[in-house]
């Protein structure tokens, strides 16, 4: 699967730095939500209760996680995202890691390097 064919799915969740303006975070779910994509951000860090903090928070059947922070963290969601079955995962530069990349062809997830930005300017 190529990172262009995740569009063809409208329910996705970012997982990253989503509330500030500054991180590609924030700027991927506005332009996922800008292109009519049913998006929502989670942050496992926020401190302010305005996020969702897990995947499990999320009230709709996420079809793909454009997961966008550190590997560290990353691993965690997608421990979360084999739990909740979630199939699909695009991972933005920086957020990579072969951990990441082992766990998800191991247990059925697909997941593709690239960048949800440069998809949507196509």
């Amino acid at each position: 699967m190529q990172a262009g064919e995740f569009l063809n799915y409208k329910n996705w969740v970012v997982v990253g730095d989503v509330s500030n303006p500054s991180k590609y975070a924030y700027r991927i779910l506005n332009a996922l939500k800008a292109a009519d994509f049913n998006a929502e951000g989670v942050n496992p860090r926020d401190t302010t209760g305005n996020l969702y903090k897990s995947l499990k928070e999320v009230s709709y059947k996420i079809d793909v996680i454009d997961l966008c922070i550190n590997p560290i963290t990353g691993l965690k969601v997608m421990q979360e995202a084999k739990d909740l079955n979630i199939s699909k995962v695009l991972i933005q530069p920086g957020a990579e890691s072969q951990e990441i990349l082992d766990f998800c062809r191991n247990n059925g997830i697909i997941a593709v390097e690239g960048c949800a930005l440069v998809e949507l300017a196509r």
